[in-house]
């Protein structure tokens, strides 16, 4: 009785290695329980965001869990520092794949966003639980205020404002509960942008 043998083929390697590829991509991400930030393709990186970053087909460059710097970059093996702070995740693969191309043909980087410790806005003021909030990965002022556990009995919620650094200066929004509460003016309960004060007077 004999026995066939298969041979494996260039294209069965290449459909092994993208398996082997995306098995290590998905427990480390399952490890690291991505957030919602991978289902919006503009969210911006900032310092302190956790990604996981690798390349398809290069047992030297396997992926890697990594936080962004204070200074807004990365480090990856033959890509370098890499300025990852304000940018998509489109726009940071799409560097990486720029630069592989003097070592690699056809270079395939993947991003992952992990978590978003960077994304932070801050309540102040005369809230129950004023300080740092972490948005996962977006959040408007009704939510950002229930979050620090809504006004105490001295809150002039009607006087609430969100600074907000800006190209030109800081710009000041001005944000009326009662308004917002009774479903008038919408448009004040504005979805805040990391690093966002929220004034609680």
């Amino acid at each position: 009785m004999k026995y066939s043998t298969s041979k494996v083929t260039p294209v069965g390697r290449q459909v092994s290695k993208a398996l082997m590829f995306a098995a290590a991509l998905g427990t480390l991400a399952i490890m690291s329980a991505p957030i919602d930030a991978q289902t919006l393709p503009d969210y911006k990186l900032h310092p302190g965001d956790k990604l996981i970053v690798g390349v398809y087909d290069d047992p030297k460059l396997l992926p890697q869990e990594m936080t962004v710097s204070p200074d807004g970059k990365i480090s990856y093996p033959l890509v370098g520092v890499l300025m990852v702070g304000g940018k998509t995740v489109e726009q940071i693969t799409l560097e990486m794949e720029s630069r592989l191309k003097k070592y690699i043909s056809d270079p395939i980087a993947s991003v992952i966003v992990t978590e978003v410790k960077g994304n932070v806005v801050y309540v102040i003021g005369q809230v129950l639980k004023p300080g740092q909030l972490i948005m996962n990965p977006t959040m408007n002022v009704l939510q950002a205020l229930s979050m620090a556990g809504g006004g105490n009995p001295y809150a002039k919620l009607d006087g609430i404002i969100v600074i907000r650094n800006a190209p030109g200066g800081q710009r000041v929004l001005p944000f009326k509960y009662g308004q917002v509460s009774a479903g008038k003016d919408l448009a004040q309960n504005v979805d805040l942008e990391s690093g966002d004060v929220v004034v609680v007077p």
